[in-house]
């Protein structure tokens, strides 16, 4: 069992959002459902591992980072999917990784 902490859409308490850059979102397959339990990946922009959550039965997910350019990578018995975003600052972004079988 992985000991990743809970995920989900709402912060912890003491997280100032005007701080922090905190990238959100969910996990979805191809017709939009949420898809639990997917191992989503923070890349940096040089595509080096940065860190991994699982994503909570809901697919939701959440990694703090810095301003920049990252991928966002999730792997899961639906298939496995990934987007590069840009956050340009603090604040709460949010992002939907879309999965599909190869």
């Amino acid at each position: 069992m992985c000991g990743a902490p809970k995920q989900g859409q709402h912060l912890p308490a003491g997280v100032d959002a005007e701080k922090e850059t905190v990238l959100t979102g969910q996990v979805l397959d191809d017709e939009g459902a949420a898809v639990g339990g997917a191992f989503v990946r923070l890349l940096d922009g040089g595509g080096e591992f940065t860190a991994e959550v699982v994503a909570s039965g809901s697919g939701d997910f959440r990694f703090f980072a810095a301003p920049g350019t990252w991928t966002l990578r999730a792997l899961s018995r639906s298939g496995n999917g990934d987007i590069t975003v840009s956050p340009d600052g603090p604040g709460v972004h949010e992002y939907n990784v879309v999965v599909k079988k190869d």
